[in-house]
């Protein structure tokens, strides 16, 4: 697996040897980032990556948060409760030399701590087939970790179902192979 694009293109990422988390493939990731690039969304979306402050929950390897800090991004936050996960996402950081404009912090998307900044673009990559997407948003909403208008972008198998919980407007959404991505507009306090 390696960074698809930006200042890192061509780097590869390190995986974890026990094959317990499944990465965002690289085109699928590749697709996100082109919608994002190209303003690909439908009209009055305007969507940047550059100089955005980027949540990547259930982060495992953090390809996600760590390709947005290629492509421009000003700084990422991961959450990421799995300690194996943990050490190869430390590790990544490490060798893409990213320590300076991340920060980690070991805890699970479905209870997360209070932020203390919020992010305006988030990546939400949940186990396939659990049902968690919808929980996780609503869990990260209620703790304060999206700025308004924040573009929420999850993914899941093309099978699961997925209903927004309030707040999250759909914008978009993309089926890769057996990937389903979805683009959310995070709109506080608007019950759009």
């Amino acid at each position: 697996m390696r960074i698809v694009a930006g200042r890192h293109r061509g780097r590869r990422l390190h995986l974890p040897r026990d094959g317990q988390i499944r990465p965002t493939s690289d085109r699928a990731r590749e697709a996100v980032f082109n919608v994002l690039a190209h303003n690909l969304l439908g009209p009055g979306e305007t969507p940047t990556i550059t100089d955005q402050r980027v949540l990547d929950a259930f982060a495992g390897t953090g390809a996600l948060g760590l390709e947005a800090l290629s492509r421009g991004a000003a700084f990422a936050t991961f959450l990421e409760r799995d300690r194996g996960s943990l050490a190869v996402l430390e590790d990544n950081i490490r060798t893409l030399g990213e320590s300076e404009r991340t920060r980690i912090l070991r805890a699970d998307a479905l209870s997360p701590p209070r932020a203390t900044e919020t992010a305006t673009l988030a990546f939400l990559d949940p186990p396939y087939g659990a049902g968690l997407a919808a929980r996780a948003l609503a869990a990260l909403a209620n703790a304060g970790w999206f700025a308004d208008d924040a573009l929420v972008i999850v993914e899941l198998a093309k099978a699961d179902t997925f209903a927004a919980p309030p707040g999250f407007l759909a914008i978009d959404e993309r089926t890769y192979g057996q990937t389903r991505i979805v683009l959310l507009r995070w709109r506080s306090g608007r019950g759009d």
